[in-house]
Order: C-alpha cells, then sequence, then structure tokens
C-alpha cells in the first residue's frame, strides 16, 4: 500500500516518565484518553460525525481507512502501511434486549506511541480493560510499559478471551439438553435445541472470517520487542481452539437434534401401535354389534338369554384381544 505521512499526534513529545491518566474533556465528541510510558490509548466508544472529524483533525490516516470506520461494516483485515497499522475484527456479543449473538465491530489504529480503538457497539471488554488501566497506576504500567504492539495484544487478547464464557455457556445447555431428552422431555425441547443451534452457527459466522485477520496480526510485531513476538501467536492458538469447540458444538448439536427427533418418531410409533390395537379391538365388538343392530329378524332376538351370551362374547373377545397386544408390547 501507499507510503503516507506519520499520524499527526499533535499531543506534545514523549515524557521519558510514566504519566498520569489523561482524559479529553472535550464539549463535542466523546474521546477517552490514557497516556503512560510515552504511549497513549485513544478509545472512541460510541464514535460518530464529531468522533470522527475529531480523529480527522488529530492523525493523518488514509482517507479509506476513515470510510471504513464511518461504515461500521467492515470485514476482519489487518491494512499495512508505513507508519501505522489499520484492524478491523469482530467479536461475539451477546445482545440481552434479543437474546441473541450479535457480530460487534473494533476498529484499532496502531502506531508507534498510539493506539486508537473504535468499536461499533459498547464493548464491556474494552470498556473494563480501559477503566482498569485509567484507575490504576500498576495496569498502566503493566500494559503501556511494552509499546504499542504489547498494548494492542492485550486487546485483542481479552476480547477473544471473553468468547470463552460464552462458550462454556453453550457447552452447559448442551449438556443439559442431552439430560433432558433421555429424561423423557424431548417435545419440551424442539425450541430449545434449535435456539442453541443457532447461537452456534451464528458464532460460527462471527469467527470464521477472523481466523485469517488474527494471522495477519503478525504485523503489528514491530512494535514489539524481540522477545515478545511470541504474543500474537498465542491469541491465534485461542482463535483455534474457539473454533475448535464451536466445532464440537456444532457435531453435538446436530446429534442431539437427530436423537430427540428419533425419541420424537419412536414415541408417535408408539402412539399409532396404541391406536390402531384399539382400532383392532373394537372392530370385532363393533361387527357383533352392527349384526345384532340390523333392522331385520335375528334369531333368539326376542328372547333375554342370547343378549346376554351376546356381551359374553364381547367381554371375552375384549379382554382376550387386549391381553394377546400387551403381551406382545403393542398396547
Amino acid at each position: 500500500m501507499p507510503s503516507l505521512p506519520r499520524p499527526r499526534l499533535g499531543f506534545g513529545t514523549r515524557s521519558p516518565e510514566p504519566a498520569a491518566p489523561a482524559s479529553n474533556e472535550l464539549d463535542g465528541p466523546q474521546i477517552e484518553t490514557v497516556e503512560s510510558h510515552g504511549l497513549r490509548w485513544v478509545n472512541v466508544a460510541r464514535p460518530g460525525r464529531l468522533e470522527l472529524a475529531w480523529l480527522r483533525e488529530h492523525y493523518d490516516f488514509h482517507a479509506l481507512d476513515f470510510e471504513d470506520v464511518a461504515s461500521r461494516n467492515q470485514r476482519p483485515k489487518v491494512d499495512r502501511y508505513d507508519d501505522y497499522l489499520f484492524v478491523v475484527l469482530h467479536f461475539p456479543d451477546y445482545d440481552k434486549t434479543i437474546g441473541r449473538l450479535n457480530a460487534a465491530e473494533l476498529d484499532v489504529f496502531v502506531g508507534p506511541d498510539f493506539v486508537i480503538t473504535i468499536p461499533n457497539r459498547p464493548l464491556r471488554t474494552i470498556e473494563y480493560l480501559f477503566s482498569r488501566v485509567e484507575q490504576h497506576e500498576e495496569e498502566r504500567e503493566r500494559h503501556f510499559s511494552r509499546g504499542s504492539g504489547y498494548l494492542l495484544y492485550r486487546i485483542v487478547d481479552e476480547c477473544v478471551d471473553a468468547s470463552f464464557p460464552m462458550l462454556r455457556k453453550i457447552g452447559n445447555k448442551l449438556e443439559q439438553l442431552e439430560e433432558d431428552i433421555f429424561e423423557g422431555r424431548s417435545r419440551e425441547i424442539v425450541r430449545d435445541i434449535s435456539n442453541a443451534k443457532q447461537e452456534i452457527i451464528n458464532f460460527r459466522k462471527i469467527v470464521r472470517p477472523q481466523r485469517t485477520a488474527l494471522k495477519d496480526l503478525n504485523a503489528a510485531r514491530r512494535y514489539l520487542a524481540e522477545d515478545q513476538e511470541l504474543y500474537f501467536d498465542d491469541i491465534n492458538d485461542a482463535s483455534e481452539r474457539i473454533w475448535d469447540m464451536l466445532e464440537n458444538y456444532k457435531e453435538v448439536s446436530e446429534a442431539l437434534e437427530s436423537s430427540n427427533e428419533s425419541v420424537l418418531a419412536h414415541a408417535q410409533s408408539h402412539s399409532l401401535n396404541v391406536l390402531t390395537a384399539i382400532s383392532v379391538v373394537v372392530l370385532p365388538l363393533t361387527l357383533i354389534a352392527s349384526i345384532w343392530g340390523m333392522n331385520v329378524h335375528v334369531p333368539g332376538q326376542d328372547q333375554v338369554h342370547p343378549f346376554f351370551i351376546l356381551i359374553g362374547v364381547m367381554l371375552v373377545l375384549l379382554v382376550g384381544m387386549t391381553w394377546w397386544f400387551k403381551r406382545n408390547d403393542l398396547l
């Protein structure tokens, strides 16, 4: 990609000593900043027109990058420039209002002495991490003293690790569904199985295109010390673990759905067998009653004893056929 001018920070020179957290109290754009060890983290929690104008004023990023930030609907990628990186990543975010997983986009600009994070929706992981480094000096020392590459690693690592609690919840849900199937609650959990499959599908749609982008984060190694180059390999390992878990959950959910359908089909088959057996039991009784109920003269019609004999025969047939069906597990 073409070489661009170095980003225009406009925040003064570096200080060799750790500095206290700074905060931009602006009337217009809502910009959060923390600075320490000559490294500045700018977080734009709710990007809007004023915030983008502020970024254009303070940084000479490529115009296409600003367009990507404004569109808020980009595929995961890592764009390399001479003076900075532009990173777009997607992370699963559970929306409690609608009860489903959505993709939260995180845009990141990384330079030698700055990191800018721009989520398209408030990300609790980013907000929590930013709050920690803003309020605690030891956290600033831990995250800022090793350069912008390490801070990027910590941000992405926290967001990736936030997927594991969601995956554990899905795993627990699948285990509960398995117990429900074999405890005879197949009819009640049909919708629950479908919801679990939908969560897994949505999770896979978010994670799959991200795997390549996370591997491309190796480009940020130029902002890491030589002894820190393995950090982004750790992120890739975590990403592969997430994908393997999703593959496993996909197979488990499909197996549970198949097992549940088999149980329901067996129950339906048993119901049909019972209905068939009842029909077979009632058929001869109906036939006998129909013959004696015809509007013609039937032998013994004017006597009492044949009526009781007929009732006895019908009872014997009823008991005998019921016993036979029970014996053969058909009723």
